[in-house]
């Protein structure tokens, strides 16, 4: 299928890349050619700003995957370009769209965080994260229907992603893992590579609606078993570091928020590896001479 990808050469969006172009997809990316400018050198190119999105009209694709969609704003104005000029449109979304922190089970049609009164659609806090994912996935399924997917994702991981705390980097330099969570948190994630697999497959059959696109809910200490478990004789895990890298509250208050029902991602065709395939590729990868980039927000 003629594919555009709204980013594509960072993180997440260049292992998008990788699964269509592995499947023979045509490949069109659009970004502002500052990252990673030499990556895909036989993919076809658009250079633009988000926020002036009139080069977007001179093409027609199949689907359109939206990897660099944080502005309201910015996500409008493609919308409007790109209304009649793509067959299907998803959207990566996130797990900060639910109004509740602390329900357990929540499915994707749980209740939203609400649009506060007078908030900027043309600049970005971290406060308007996750509204502006809801008015983000609400836009779209206003101007494509049935031909719109919101894919909701929280801790992503896998090469060229940001570590997992430092798990991966410690692994890899036999030093201890950290963590400032609870032994007993819950945790969801999921790996980049399996997301991206998703994200094609969504926009591919042209399937719609919202997908919680997480992996099983673990404890903190039984994922740490397993990362560590891909290791000989690893260091003791240390739960009290000087660095808190995964900012989660002792009290329980964002519990809900990793103990989400994937069942209709699983059904409609998300599959994850393994945690040990996942920390094992992940620790090969830094042990291969990369750096982990920075967490994205």
């Amino acid at each position: 299928m003629k594919l555009l990808v709204l980013g594509g050469t960072k993180n997440l969006g260049r292992h998008v890349v990788e699964a269509a172009l592995r499947d023979d997809h045509e490949v069109t990316l659009f970004n502002r050619g500052v990252t990673n400018p030499g990556l895909f050198p036989s993919v076809r190119r658009l250079t633009g700003e988000r926020a002036d999105p009139g080069v977007l009209a001179a093409g027609e694709w199949d689907g359109v995957i939206d990897m660099s969609g944080f502005l309201v704003r910015d996500v409008r104005l493609s919308a409007e370009v790109l209304r009649d000029r793509v067959g299907h449109y998803t959207y990566m979304s996130s797990i900060a769209v639910y109004a509740s922190k602390i329900t357990p089970g929540m499915t994707e049609f749980a209740p939203l965080l609400p649009w506060p009164d007078g908030a900027p659609e043309d600049h970005f806090t971290m406060d308007l994260y996750g509204p502006s994912k809801v008015r983000c996935e609400s836009l779209l399924s206003a101007t494509f229907g049935d031909r719109t997917a919101a894919v909701r994702s929280g801790f992503v991981v896998g090469p060229y992603n940001p570590d997992f705390g430092n798990w991966g980097w410690a692994l890899a330099h036999d030093t201890p893992m950290e963590c400032a969570a609870r032994p007993t948190q819950p945790i969801q994630y999921v790996d980049a590579r399996d997301l991206a697999a998703f994200l094609l497959h969504l926009t591919v059959c042209g399937l719609p609606g919202p997908f919680n696109a997480v992996g099983p809910t673990r404890t903190m200490a039984d994922l740490a078993d397993s990362w560590r478990s891909v290791v000989p004789d690893p260091p003791p895990m240390n739960w009290s570091p000087t660095v808190d890298r995964f900012h989660l509250p002792h009290d329980g208050t964002n519990d809900g928020t990793f103990q989400l029902d994937n069942t209709r991602a699983l059904t409609a065709g998300l599959r994850l590896r393994a945690n040990e395939e996942a920390a094992r590729d992940y620790v090969a990868w830094v042990q291969a001479g990369n750096t982990p980039p920075p967490p994205p927000h």
